[in-house]
């Protein structure tokens, strides 16, 4: 065996090796966190016939339909449980390691490609939304196909790179508009590339049609300002939190801790991109840099100007290439570099653990609390946050009536999720008092890492427009659902 083929043999069983680990960290906990308010509305949407999803999808969602019509199709053959509809993303996220390793090499090197795809395997953002019923997932494997195509196309400007880097990148923008901010970028650099220019050109017509295509949705969806949630952070906030995010996911132990050391390695790769790296790697590093960029700062210019949708799970696209400069950066530094890369995937690896052993650092547990508050026996009200309506109506069996007007009841069922901050530890259920107002008594109660429950009683039937008048609220400065849960028949 010639060296060549010694080393694409080894290449192709780290390859494998890694991307059997990324499954294992995507497939073995797929079930155990319950749906979050986002992937119960999914649920609601895959329930329905073809047609009725395409039509509510304009109503309901701030994204094109494509990831939508692969999970109705899935959920044909897997179900809608948490298992079932979630291995769509999950097998998806798996996917995206190969192809990670093949954007990353065709930019720079072997080597580097395979530091990427170890860091995808155990990136703590990419394990999330391969656990979650949404289109994240999906764009970011598309993305990564389209910035692979386009690496190769300006090495080798052929018919079916053109192909398959208009095919990825049309497929991405259908699957999130934030995928824009990918192809837009390449678009132009190919457009300009003179030995691109002239073979690209379908390709970029293509695109352009079907980005087209898709500003009239986009458009009325943004009319309907469903997004309006990511202003509640100042926009500085929200850059360095998706810069964490990237680097160290959402929320873990030592979150603090992990994100600056994370963020120092980052940026000594950014560096060494400049300092270290040499040939290809070096340009490649350039390259990937300024895609990463682009991804991530256009949305930052945009909200500047008013059109605020920056988020961190809306920057997914970014990933890759923004980890290529990183692994370009440090693997010519020698044992060095390799430590530092090293360390990052193990700070990846323990967010990704933490997260899967530790409650509170998870979705809401809205199965949990529909579990343990159990059928009612008699009509009662629940109280929760506005963003269990959908999940309890997933969980509680019987889904409970959003109109109270006029209802009577002796039980009131208040339900307190854990509430989590980016940058500090989630806040504790709150202790729940052993007395209740207005005539009621603490029933029973149910507390956990993840979230409390207090079921009131009062000694006979009262109006619900009483028990409004109480100001109960599972959170302040939270909008708050009141449900009428009836007893199943």
């Amino acid at each position: 065996m010639s060296r060549t083929e010694d080393s694409a043999r080894s290449t192709l069983l780290a390859l494998a090796a890694l991307t059997a680990a990324a499954a294992l960290l995507r497939f073995v906990t797929l079930s155990d966190q319950s749906y979050w308010v986002d992937e119960s509305v999914t649920v609601h949407l895959l329930r329905m016939d073809l047609g009725s999803m395409l039509r509510q999808i304009p109503k309901s969602e701030s994204t094109p339909p494509l990831y939508y019509l692969i999970a109705w199709l899935w959920a044909k053959l897997f179900g809608l449980g948490e298992f079932g509809l979630r291995s769509l993303s999950a097998l998806i996220g798996t996917a995206t390691i190969p192809l990670a390793f093949l954007a990353a090499r065709e930019l720079c090197s072997r080597r580097v490609g395979l530091a990427v795809a170890a860091l995808a395997a155990v990136s703590p953002i990419l394990v999330w939304y391969s656990q979650e019923a949404r289109a994240y997932a999906l764009v970011t494997a598309l993305s990564a196909l389209s910035l692979w195509a386009f690496a190769r196309l300006l090495r080798e400007p052929s018919r079916r790179f053109v192909v398959a880097w208009a095919l990825a990148s049309a497929l991405a923008l259908a699957t999130h508009y934030f995928a824009a901010f990918l192809v837009l970028p390449e678009a132009v650099w190919l457009a300009a590339a003179p030995p691109t220019r002239r073979a690209a050109a379908p390709a970029l017509a293509a695109v352009a049609v079907a980005g087209l295509a898709l500003l009239p949705l986009a458009l009325h969806q943004s009319s309907l300002d469903l997004a309006s949630f990511i202003k509640g952070e100042s926009l500085p906030f929200r850059v360095a939190q998706a810069g964490k995010n990237l680097l160290v996911g959402f929320d873990s132990p030592l979150e603090r801790e992990l994100a600056a050391v994370a963020v120092l390695i980052a940026l000594a790769g950014a560096a060494g991109v400049f300092a270290w790296a040499r040939g290809r790697e070096r340009a490649g590093g350039h390259v990937a840099l300024a895609l990463g960029l682009l991804v991530v700062g256009l949305p930052v210019v945009l909200a500047a100007a008013g059109v605020d949708y920056l988020d961190s799970r809306n920057v997914l696209p970014a990933w890759i290439p923004l980890m290529t400069v990183v692994a370009a950066g440090l693997l010519p530094a020698g044992r060095t570099g390799v430590a530092a890369l090293v360390l990052l995937g193990l700070l990846g690896l323990a967010g990704v653990i933490g997260v899967a052993v530790t409650p509170k650092w998870q979705r809401e547990d809205w199965r949990g609390m529909a579990h343990a508050l159990g059928p009612a026996t008699e009509p009662r009200v629940i109280i929760t946050p506005a963003t269990g309506r959908r999940p309890l109506d997933l969980y509680l069996g019987r889904p409970p009536a959003r109109r109270t007007g006029g209802a009577v009841v002796r039980e009131i069922a208040l339900l307190y999720p854990v509430r989590r901050q980016s940058f500090t530890d989630p806040l504790p259920p709150p202790r729940l008092a052993t007395s209740a107002p207005g005539g009621f008594t603490l029933a029973r109660r149910r507390v956990t890492d993840s979230y409390a429950i207090a079921v009131l009683r009062a000694p006979r039937p009262v109006p619900v427009s009483v028990i409004n008048a109480l100001s109960l609220r599972p959170s302040r400065g939270e909008s708050t659902a009141f449900l009428l849960q009836r007893p199943r028949r």
